[in-house]
């Protein structure tokens, strides 16, 4: 019996469905177990000031600056050296008009100083006196007190991506724990009669499953990721394999991604699968997308479940140009790319302009179906001077080594029927 796509949906259609998902709740997360690229679910509020105190930026004096107009090599201002501060402890005097005190990078500056003159611009002269061979600004290498935090006003807004540098100024402000947002549980299930894991010798006929781990290889940077093994195409043992993918071990999937049998072969059940569980809506089944049209999405309760394609580049396709942006998007990335996209603050975890690309020229013509979104697969060329090469590499969506021998996709919108040689594009370049 043929069947036809049902739901067919430009990829703009499809990522604003999958906009109208929320972000997942927030959960409290210690700093050393926190998740790379954790997104904060509350705006935090420093407790107190950051710096607690003046504190020297270099290896040198304290002064005060007016002390130091004027000065040059041919011009010295010599000042008399009180003291030496340690750096832990605070100074217990005051810097007068013409005095000095040595200073370590981060001792606190006494009272009555107002900049630092690096070591490298003085010079003994004397007993305690130093000889000063340039001027210095107020506030010259000196740390402000609170200028990193100041008590009672916001460290961090919600939407933040904790990186290491985050991470620094929680650490040096005693925050040891913090509201994010949760990332993911992802449940992943290949189908397909042909099937064998990857530890067995597939007979005549069989193939091994790459599948399975190539797509939680992608996924694991972004969410938590549970695999369960090989469904076969047959209705009753896939339904049951996609019941357990939904239930999880013993947690539901907030996700599940289920590859092959979703296309309109006679031997593609996923779709009656997923309508055989009740409470289920088929949000598409076919995109206009190259590769990767075969699409299904549906939501099953609470879970959103992808029905990929079975051909190893259009699953691994359409997991960069859309399941690894949902995955970060549900972690809280659309509310940190809102903070920093282009549009007026209205940049999303789909925004393409805030992943990770290299600008390059194309080596050659492409052809492209107006009508549909293609992702041409691409290597970097970089052998003659300029901007690089984006040389599309040609092969079937079942071929490994398309995928092997290219650093991303370039992108052909579907108002367009190919790009010529010589185009500028943008390079969306792989995880690597």
């Amino acid at each position: 019996m043929q069947k036809d796509f049902l739901h067919v949906l430009s990829v703009e259609d499809v990522v604003s469905r999958l906009l109208a998902c929320p972000p997942l709740a927030c959960e409290t997360k210690r700093l050393d177990a926190l998740p790379r690229g954790s997104v904060l679910a509350e705006t935090l509020l420093s407790g107190e000031d950051l710096p607690p105190a003046d504190r020297s930026g270099m290896d040198g004096y304290a002064v005060q600056a007016a002390d130091l107009f004027g000065a040059s090599e041919t011009n010295p201002v010599w000042l008399d050296r009180i003291g030496e501060i340690a750096i832990d402890r605070p100074p217990d005097f005051t810097l007068q008009s013409g005095q000095c005190a040595a200073i370590v990078t981060g001792g606190y500056l006494p009272e009555g100083a107002d900049a630092v003159i690096m070591v490298e611009h003085t010079k003994p002269f004397g007993a305690d006196v130093i000889e000063m061979r340039r001027s210095v600004a107020p506030g010259e290498y000196v740390m402000r007190r609170g200028e990193d935090a100041k008590a009672g006003h916001p460290l961090l807004p919600a939407g933040t991506v904790l990186r290491a540098q985050e991470t620094g100024l929680l650490a040096a402000l005693g925050i040891t724990e913090v509201p994010v947002i949760r990332r993911p549980r992802v449940s992943i299930l290949s189908t397909g009669d042909e099937l064998v894991a990857p530890e067995a010798t597939p007979c005549p006929g069989h193939i091994r499953d790459v599948n399975t781990l190539a797509l939680s290889a992608m996924i694991r940077p972004h969410a938590e990721v549970t695999a369960f093994g090989i469904a076969p195409d047959r209705l009753e043992p896939l339904t049951a394999a996609l019941k357990a993918a939904l239930t999880g071990d013993g947690t539901p999937a907030d996700v599940v991604f289920l590859s092959g049998g979703s296309s309109i072969g006679v031997r593609d059940l996923t779709l009656e699968a997923l309508q055989s569980l009740g409470d289920t809506e088929i949000l598409c089944h076919g995109v206009a997308l190259s590769p990767g049209k075969p699409l299904i999405l549906a939501r099953c309760g609470k879970t959103l479940v992808w029905g990929l394609p079975g051909q190893v580049a259009s699953a691994q396709v359409v997991m960069h140009v859309l399941g690894v942006p949902f995955l970060r998007h549900l972690a809280g990335h659309s509310l940190a790319a809102s903070r920093s996209g282009e549009d007026n603050g209205r940049g999303h975890a789909f925004d393409q302009r805030l992943w990770a690309s290299r600008q390059a020229v194309l080596s050659r013509n492409i052809a492209s179906r107006q009508g549909r979104e293609d992702y041409i697969r691409v290597r970097l060329d970089a052998s003659t001077p300029g901007t690089p090469q984006a040389v599309p590499v040609p092969g079937l969506s079942g071929l490994l080594r398309t995928l092997l021998d290219s650093q991303g996709v370039v992108r052909i919108p579907a108002r367009l029927e190919g790009l010529e040689a010589g185009t500028p594009v943008d390079v969306l370049l792989f995880d690597s």
